[in-house]
């Protein structure tokens, strides 16, 4: 662990295939999807891990000098790329040999370009819960036969005990090279190797896009997936406080001094958690509660740029950037006007985008109305 007590992490990426089945000229990892090639959007989803530490690229022998030019421009921190062997097992060897320090290592096929970020992080947390070996996997859907070399069926196979596996597959990282010196066959995946000498290996959900681009019909699939979410997408959301006389009061990233503050288990900032809702939603990544749960000791009074700055790293690394935001401010107090611009250019720099807030009173009517609270609506526009 790091002196903050957390893993230390390194990733495998495994980038060294031919790309025979692709029809393509060039290997695999660096054939083009919308503009970018596989490599490129593995190291995206890399770089949008919580998890941050060492990535090892292990990449053809003529394309080493490629390689580290897409991670320099991707990539910040430590980034080694080494030649790859003539097998997936050879290659992933060496890529273990290049990691320096590590306490979880994931291995990763850059032919699952499209995997998630918080893919990865889930394998890693998986990792440290359990000590177990973590693969992503999906049920099998269709009905399995098994047949004979003469393609006559034998049997139905029972699918309720099948997963189809994905990766990143995460090990604790003496397990992982254990097996490796170990290993006395090739096997298609590294949860194989750790299985062989013993070791628990389990699955956690994976997730549809970290399919394996593998066949000219994959890529066509991969491409048709990013053209539909190049839409813009819009989200909203909503948060409501009461006031706490004994708290002092944050609102719109700012702190208004002499005015009654809002109770909640963080600040009480409804302006920010509304538009974290917001952001979450167009990004369909949950909802502020289940990303910053109450449970969660580290908001325990965290203010607004707190969970505005994550939420903006957790929207790009799903390859999203923020569009604009639009605020609704409902509340006797505090007079918002004269901080508007302010407030404004305050959330716009956190975010990078522009904000616009504006407030308005209820006329007396409800909770706000009867000076109980502040409640903010807020709308997100994201774009791909």
């Amino acid at each position: 662990m790091d002196i903050n007590g957390e893993p230390r992490v390194a990733v495998v990426i495994v980038a060294a295939g031919s790309g025979t089945r692709l029809g393509a000229d060039l290997p695999k990892a660096f054939v083009q999807l919308a503009g970018q090639t596989l490599l490129e959007r593995s190291l995206h989803s890399v770089r949008g891990m919580r998890h941050r530490g060492q990535t090892v690229i292990v990449a053809p022998e003529t394309r080493l000098d490629e390689a580290r030019g897409l991670a320099a421009a991707v990539l910040s921190g430590s980034v080694q790329v080494v030649a790859g062997g003539e097998t997936r097992q050879q290659s992933v060897a060496a890529g273990l040999a290049a990691v320096e320090s590590a306490d979880v290592i994931l291995v990763h096929d850059a032919a699952r370009a499209l995997t998630p970020s918080t893919l990865f992080d889930a394998v890693v947390d998986e990792v440290v819960a359990t000590g177990d070996g973590v693969v992503p996997g999906l049920p099998v859907s269709d009905t399995i036969k098994r047949i004979d070399e003469d393609s006559t069926v034998r049997e139905t196979v029972d699918r309720s005990q099948l997963a189809a596996v994905q990766t990143p597959q995460g090990f604790p990282a003496e397990v992982l090279l254990a097996a490796y010196r170990a290993a006395s066959t090739d096997e298609t995946d590294d949860a194989a190797l750790v299985a062989a000498i013993g070791h628990r290996v389990t699955v956690v959900p994976g997730d549809a896009h970290a399919f394996k681009i593998t066949t000219p019909w994959d890529l066509r699939r991969a491409e048709e997936l990013l053209s539909a979410s190049l839409m813009p997408r819009v989200g909203f959301g909503t948060d409501t406080h009461s006031f706490d006389p004994s708290a002092e009061l944050w609102l719109a990233g700012l702190h208004w001094p002499g005015e009654t503050g809002l109770a909640g288990h963080s600040d009480g900032d409804t302006v920010a958690h509304a538009i974290v809702d917001a952001l979450l939603s167009a990004a369909g990544l949950g909802d502020i509660g289940e990303v910053f749960g109450t449970g969660d000791p580290r908001f325990s009074g965290a203010h607004g740029e707190v969970f505005l700055t994550e939420t903006r790293r957790l929207v790009e690394a799903e390859g999203y950037r923020i569009g604009n935001v639009s605020v609704q401010l409902v509340g006797n107090r505090p007079k918002f006007a004269p901080r508007r611009s302010e407030a404004e250019a305050l959330l716009g720099g956190i975010l990078g985008a522009p904000v616009s807030v504006s407030a308005t009173t209820a006329d007396g009517l409800g909770f706000t109305g009867r000076g109980e609270g502040i409640s903010a609506y807020a709308t997100a526009l994201l774009l791909r």
